[in-house]
């Protein structure tokens, strides 16, 4: 394969590895605020869950029948499980925005290490351009030489 095929090559290869980069990037962005939504409705619950209990204290300060405290009691489990369901949602989020953030360093990564390998191929063409250009230039030169000492042996003394 050719030099100027080999880089068309790797220039293919380093544009999908940006397109997979760019992908993964937003990937990060959908988990991160994934993990944002998640982790608010978790305040948010755990907000109302304590506002439920402190409005139900006080009004159980003043008497309640039996079936009420039983409403409640069933009430704050079901809340209870609400608010631990969260959690584990927020977890998970949390799992999956570090995933992708795993993922897309990955991909810098790749990206970075086809760049050098373009950079260093590119170096590795020049200097056989320039050695090439060199190796004619001494050739040139060593063949004025020759015809001048020619001319030179030619001419009577």
């Amino acid at each position: 394969m050719s030099a100027s095929n080999s880089l068309a090559a790797l220039q293919l290869v380093l544009d999908r590895a940006a397109q997979e980069r760019d992908r993964l990037a937003g990937e990060l962005r959908r988990a991160e605020e994934l993990a944002l939504r998640t982790r608010r409705q978790g305040e948010q619950l755990g907000t109302y869950r304590g506002e439920y209990l402190q409005r139900w204290s006080r009004q159980f300060g003043q008497g309640g029948a039996i079936e009420l405290v039983h409403c409640y009691h069933s009430f704050m489990q079901r809340l209870d499980e609400a608010v631990a369901h969260q959690q584990r949602q927020v977890h998970a989020a949390e799992r999956g925005q570090a995933a992708a953030r795993q993922a897309l360093l990955q991909a810098e990564t790749r990206l970075a290490s086809i760049r050098k390998l373009i950079e260093r191929r590119q170096a590795e063409t020049a200097r056989a351009h320039e050695r090439r250009d060199q190796r004619q230039t001494d050739e040139t030169a060593q063949g004025l030489l020759l015809r001048r000492q020619r001319a030179a042996a030619a001419l009577p003394s």
